[in-house]
């Protein structure tokens, strides 16, 4: 007798099931998927309850990594599950949310994550507890489908079963009680076919296995719902699958079996040549013997057969070096693994690291799709180029991305490629993308990203840390006002005459023997700044203007801005020359002191511009601290601050710059 529905509960975390009877039947799942040792490890102690300091102690770093993400996981659903075993439209979009980052950060945690749901499932079965329908959809839309996704054919199959048990018994018993009617019969007509198939083998010369193989009953109620068949016309109730050593032996087969009986139009599928998204690959082929009884024959061989039936777990054990599953690069991992070579390479890991993600993404959109709500989802899932996913809200910017990942990446970055491409920083993600960041070392945001009629931030997040940072900006000028008004308080006036301005200079807090930037004639120590209207650079002819409160403002003479200042308070400007120690030390080389100066590019907008434009500047040396560019009707403008040693060495960097294709004018600004 069934136990009532009100029983299923979460008790203990598996729905009754006693904790060390659920972490066996996990680890046997586990097992047949012939996970690795930190994996079959961390499954085996699912039940423990230590926190993580003891539970690494006691299992080591990365089991109680894997089964810390785990927990996670299950305890976020137990919070977010209804009475009715189910979940609310806002649960299922956080579950699926939760699931899809906790397995970016490492892919095992969904093998151990759906190893417990079918345990779970396994267990209510054997016990005869009445699954709730919502439970028992949930797992059909969002587990069985994820299953699937990964390729993991041993879980899906059964998760599609008994949750298809649950949801329509009557259906299920059914197709059940047809099968077992035709069981003799069916079984006689596979042997017969199987010793055929045998026999064609050992005459062509090909070895090969040959398999009777057993079609499931969630399967065939999807093939009599989809082509509209009843059970007598379904011909892949008896199906077969050949196994072979190489790719031409299994056309060799195709064509033996073509040869014997006569093909069935339209049923035959190459997913050799074309594999599905999962990897799966196989012939499948329909074919009739004499008295017009239908059959499947699937052909592949023993790796795709690997593949087919344990999905990317069948990739997980890599040979000595590689990769091992987690979104974190090996020590000696390549700058660019799409150059490397070899079967077993870090370049092949970190492709199939992205191609998983990219599963779990559509897996994500198809659950959502599936349960019908697809007003609700507005977020999309980026990767980085480790293959993490990173959540963003829809029409979010690579900006956006950048301060998702980290808030410096954000104050950091000039540019961005996505899937390779160079884009405009205000380009909006699509799902799936992934995302490479180009950073300067030093620097922080623009303005112009705040700007409310731009549209380069989505997130509240981005819009926070950028406000943030030109708030403390604008808090140390405050604060340097404000001392230099109490100095002057505390400080007794001397005699002035009218023609003696007021200014209030502040003392240069360089130590002892550093060089500044340009020496005021006839003052020692003074601070100075170079303006960031004219970024002068030697020898460039400059003249100073005395500020009040920041020292000394330097200016090239023929700057606009400084001819305004020149008209409006003549008195205030003071003789200036250029110092040989002076300029701001070099990153890459402290013997040598750069300035920053700026470029404004125009050009015709192509998809190689950027890169050659970045090219120029590395052979030439340059670090780019500062990079902005617009595009309109076909042409690009481009901002660039760039640190130089002196006004020649920028000369040579616009005349470079010009020769590009299709650039029409370097100015400096």
């Amino acid at each position: 007798m069934a136990h009532s529905p009100e029983k299923f509960k979460i008790i203990d975390g598996w729905y009754g099931e006693p904790a060390e009877s659920h972490a066996s039947g996990v680890s046997q799942i586990l097992q047949m998927l012939h996970l690795d040792e930190a994996t079959l490890t961390a499954a085996a102690n699912i039940a423990r309850t230590h926190g993580k300091e003891a539970l690494t102690k006691l299992i080591g770093d990365e089991s109680a990594r894997l089964l810390i993400g785990y927990r996670g996981l299950r305890q976020a659903q137990a919070k977010l599950v209804r009475d009715d075993g189910g979940l609310s439209v806002s649960g299922q979009e956080e579950m699926l949310r939760k699931m899809l980052l906790a397995f970016g950060d490492d892919l095992r945690v969904v093998l151990i994550y759906l190893a417990s749901r079918l345990q779970t499932l396994r267990w209510v079965t054997q016990e005869k507890i009445q699954m709730p329908a919502a439970w028992a959809q949930e797992i059909l839309d969002i587990d069985a489908s994820l299953a699937n996704r990964l390729g993991i054919w041993q879980m899906k199959w059964e998760m599609e079963d008994l949750a298809f048990r649950t949801l329509s018994p009557q259906t299920y018993r059914d197709i059940a009680k047809m099968l077992d009617a035709k069981r003799i019969e069916r079984e006689s007509f596979i042997d017969q076919i199987v010793l055929r198939l045998k026999q064609e083998l050992q005459a062509a010369g090909v070895e090969g296995e040959v398999l009777g193989r057993p079609k499931h009953i969630y399967s065939i109620w999807k093939k009599m719902q989809g082509k509209s068949l009843d059970f007598a016309n379904l011909y892949d109730v008896r199906a077969f699958r050949v196994l072979v050593d190489d790719i031409k032996s299994c056309y060799a087969i195709l064509g033996l079996a073509h040869n014997i009986w006569q093909p069935v139009p339209r049923e035959f599928d190459d997913y050799i040549a074309r594999p599905k998204p999962n990897g799966y690959q196989s012939l499948h082929t329909v074919v009739m013997d004499e008295h017009g009884t239908a059959f499947e024959i699937q052909v592949r061989t023993q790796e795709m057969h690997q593949q087919a039936e344990y999905g990317l777990a069948a990739h997980w054990r890599y040979k000595e070096g590689a990769y091992t599953g987690a979104a974190t690069p090996p020590k000696n991992a390549p700058a660019n693994p799409s150059h490397q070579t070899g079967t077993h390479s870090a370049a092949v890991a970190y492709e199939r690291q992205i191609a998983w993600a990219r599963q779990l993404i559509s897996w994500k959109e198809d659950a959502w799709d599936q349960l019908k709500h697809h007003e609700i989802d507005d977020h999309i899932y980026v990767l980085t180029p480790l293959g993490k996913v990173v959540s963003l809200e829809k029409g979010s910017s690579p900006i956006d991305f950048a301060y998702a990942v980290h808030t410096d990446l954000g104050h950091r970055c000039r540019g961005a490629r996505v899937d390779g491409a160079m884009v405009t920083l205000d380009t909006p993600l699509q799902n799936g993308q992934t995302v490479e960041i180009i950073t300067v070392k030093y620097g922080g945001p623009s303005r112009d990203w705040i700007s409310p009629d731009r549209n380069y931030l989505r997130s509240q997040r981005a819009r926070t840390r950028v406000r943030a940072w030109f708030n403390a900006l604008d808090d140390e000028e405050t604060a340097a006002h404000t001392k230099t008004v109490e100095a002057k308080v505390e400080q007794k006036p001397e005699p002035k005459t009218a023609a003696t301005p007021e200014i209030i200079l502040r003392q240069s807090t360089r130590k002892q023997g550093q060089g500044s930037d340009v020496l005021v004639v006839g003052v020692d120590s003074l601070l100075t700044q170079l303006a960031r209207c004219c970024r002068p650079v030697p020898p460039d002819a400059i003249a100073g203007f005395v500020t009040q409160g920041r020292g000394v403002s330097i200016h090239r003479r023929s700057c606009k801005t400084f001819r305004g200042l020149l008209e409006r308070a003549p008195e205030r400007v003071i003789q200036t020359a250029w110092n040989e120690a002076g300029g701001v030390l070099n990153p890459k080389d402290e013997s040598k002191r750069v300035f920053p100066a700026d470029l404004a590019v125009s050009a015709l907008d192509r998809p190689e511009l950027m890169r050659e434009l970045f090219e120029v500047l590395t052979r030439q040396g340059v670090h780019v601290i500062d990079l902005r560019k617009s595009a309109k009707k076909g042409v690009a403008q481009i901002l660039l601050t760039v640190e130089i040693k002196d006004s020649e060495a920028l000369r040579l960097v616009q005349n470079s710059l010009e020769e590009l294709k299709g650039v029409t004018q370097v100015r400096r600004r």
